[in-house]
C-alpha cells in the first residue's frame, strides 16, 4: 500500500460518518478539486501536509511508517534565549495534549531534581531556570540577581505543571538525584554569581521540596509513588503512559528531549521500567525506619551545602 494511500485509510477510519474529501479540505485549508486530487492520489501531499494531518488527527507517523528498527522522532524546543522557554513549553504543551493526565501515569527516572519541582513558580524554580539558561547558551554568565524571569514563562509552565499534578506519577530516585542541583548552587555562590541570602534561600526551598516529597511517601497513595534504586544509571527519561497514547522522552542535553509516541518503543520502555521497579525499594510501602535513612541522607546533603556556604562567608 503506498504511503499516501495509507495516511488516507486510516483518517477515514477516524471520520467514518464524515467526507473525506470535506476534511482533508477543511484541515489543509485547500480546494475542494485540490482535496480530490489528493484523495485520488492524482497530487502527494506535501510533507508539511502530512504533517499537519498526523497532528490534527492524532496519528502516529512511527507506527504508520517505520519499521521496528527506526523512529520518527520529534525534539522540544532548542533554547537559546530567555523567550525561547516559552515555546519551549508551548511545545512540549502541544506534545502531551493528546494525552488525558487523568488516565495517565508519568514515570520518571530522576537523575536530577524531576521537572514538575522546576515548573513550579518557587525559588527553586527560578534558579532551575538561571541553570537551563546558563548551560543552553553561549552569552557571558550573568548573576542570577541580574536573570529576568519571564513571566509569559510562569503561564506557559501551567498546563504542564497541572498535568503532573492530575496525572499518577512513579519516580525512580537515588543518592545522587539531589546532588547537581546542591553543587549547583555551591558552583555559581563561589564563583560571584549568586549572593549569600538567594544561595540560602534556595538551599532551605530546595529543603521544602524534599520534606513534601516525604509527607506525600507517609501517605501511600496510588497518585505518587517513590522508589529508591541503588544501581540504576538514571538519566531523566519520563514516560507518559495511558491505554489510548504514550509518549517517551528521552533527554539529549540539559533540558532538551527527543520525543516518540511510537506505540512499541513506548511498551518497551514501560516493561524495562516495571523490571527497574521490581529491583527497587518503594518508599511509599516500606517501613519507616527505611524511608527515614532515605530522607534524612537528603537532609544531611542539604545541611552539608548550607554549611559549606555559611563558612565560605566567614573565612
Amino acid at each position: 500500500m503506498k504511503n499516501q494511500e495509507l495516511l488516507l485509510k486510516t483518517i477515514q477510519k477516524k471520520v467514518i460518518d464524515k467526507s473525506l474529501l470535506d476534511e482533508i479540505s477543511k484541515v489543509l485549508g485547500i480546494s475542494y478539486d485540490a482535496s480530490h486530487r489528493r484523495i485520488s492520489l492524482k497530487s502527494k501531499f506535501s510533507i508539511d501536509e502530512t504533517i499537519l494531518l498526523c497532528q490534527h488527527y492524532s496519528i502516529s507517523m512511527d507506527e504508520l511508517y517505520c519499521n521496528k528498527n527506526h523512529l520518527i522522532i520529534e525534539k522540544t524546543k532548542k533554547i537559546e534565549t530567555l523567550y525561547d522557554f516559552k515555546d519551549y513549553f508551548e511545545k512540549t504543551n502541544q506534545i502531551l495534549s493528546a494525552i488525558n493526565p487523568k488516565e495517565a501515569t508519568v514515570y520518571y527516572a530522576a537523575k536530577d531534581i524531576p521537572m514538575n519541582y522546576a515548573v513550579s513558580g518557587t525559588v527553586f524554580s527560578k534558579f532551575k531556570f538561571f541553570i537551563w539558561f546558563n548551560l543552553l547558551n553561549k552569552e557571558q554568565t550573568s548573576s542570577y540577581e541580574e536573570f529576568i524571569f519571564e513571566e509569559s514563562v510562569v503561564s506557559e509552565n501551567i498546563p504542564l505543571k497541572k498535568f503532573f499534578e492530575d496525572a499518577k506519577r512513579v519516580e525512580i530516585w537515588n543518592d545522587t538525584t539531589i546532588n547537581s542541583s546542591l553543587q549547583q548552587v555551591n558552583y555559581f555562590f563561589e564563583a560571584g554569581l549568586l549572593n549569600y541570602k538567594n544561595a540560602i534561600n534556595i538551599i532551605e526551598d530546595l529543603s521544602v521540596i524534599i520534606k513534601n516529597i516525604e509527607a506525600q511517601c507517609e501517605l501511600d497513595s496510588d497518585k505518587f509513588q517513590l522508589y529508591y534504586n541503588e544501581l540504576l544509571i538514571l538519566n531523566n527519561s519520563a514516560l507518559f503512559a495511558s491505554e489510548e497514547k504514550s509518549s517517551f522522552f528521552l533527554p539529549y542535553n540539559a533540558l532538551g528531549y527527543y520525543v516518540t509516541s511510537d506505540r512499541k518503543t513506548c511498551e518497551e520502555q514501560q516493561k524495562y521500567i516495571s523490571n527497574q521497579l521490581y529491583n527497587s525499594k518503594s518508599l511509599n510501602q516500606s517501613g519507616k525506619k527505611d524511608r527515614k535513612i532515605f530522607f534524612n541522607r537528603m537532609y544531611q546533603k542539604i545541611e552539608f551545602f548550607k554549611n559549606k556556604i555559611e563558612n565560605y562567608i566567614v573565612e
